[in-house]
């Protein structure tokens, strides 16, 4: 009797765990590159298709395309309108980063000000000597400015489920408030719902 209530016991046990939620315990390295369609949520594939989309358009511009020199640009914001927590910075330095290494464009670092104001105090207090020192006067002034939004529209009936998102951006000449490029790239995805089974 004592056998088979133990027997139960463990049986049940066995089930529980088997039924509860698995630990991720092993992993491996994975090309950042491959498609990623795991979830029905923004992804870095979404992100690294919008942003190479939106590179190439804004790169083809004549505001930059015809430049005599390298533009001055900085990054803003970029505004969140889907219902999913995204970082919406990295989408930003991600551009950044492609401008940047492209040789087309120069940055001024918005999030930066800060701590190139504390430095300028630092230098000029005497700590550091007359010849190396920096101070306010000497930084260039930005000629266009990036921001945008990121739009979603969820649907789903049944069994079927579409996520569609919608990147835009603008570049912003910061001497006439106009907006010289702007451009969107949307992306659809289609996730259908898997039956369960025992």
């Amino acid at each position: 009797m004592k056998f088979n209530i133990l027997l139960m016991s463990l049986s049940a046990i066995l089930f529980a765990s088997s039924c509860g939620p698995k630990a991720f315990v092993k992993g491996q390295y994975d090309d950042p590159q491959r498609e990623n369609l795991m979830n029905d949520q923004w992804s870095e594939t979404d992100m690294q298709v919008a942003v190479k989309s939106m590179v190439t358009s804004m790169l083809g511009h004549d505001a930059i395309a015809n430049a005599k020199k390298p533009p001055i640009v900085m990054v803003t914001n970029l505004q969140n309108k889907t219902s999913e927590h995204i970082d919406t910075q990295s989408v930003m330095d991600m551009i950044r980063v492609e401008l940047t290494n492209s040789g087309r464009v120069n940055f001024v670092d918005k999030e930066a000000r800060e701590d190139i104001s504390n430095e300028y105090g630092y230098q000029n207090s005497g700590m550091v000597s007359e010849e190396t020192k920096k101070g306010p006067g000497g930084q260039i002034g930005a000629d266009f400015i990036v921001n945008g939004r990121l739009d979603s529209i969820v649907q789903e009936v049944g069994k079927e489920k579409t996520v569609y998102y919608k990147l835009t951006l603008n570049l912003t000449n910061l001497k006439t408030g106009i907006i010289a490029w702007t451009n969107h790239k949307e992306i659809r995805k289609a996730y259908r719902k898997k039956s369960v089974g025992l």
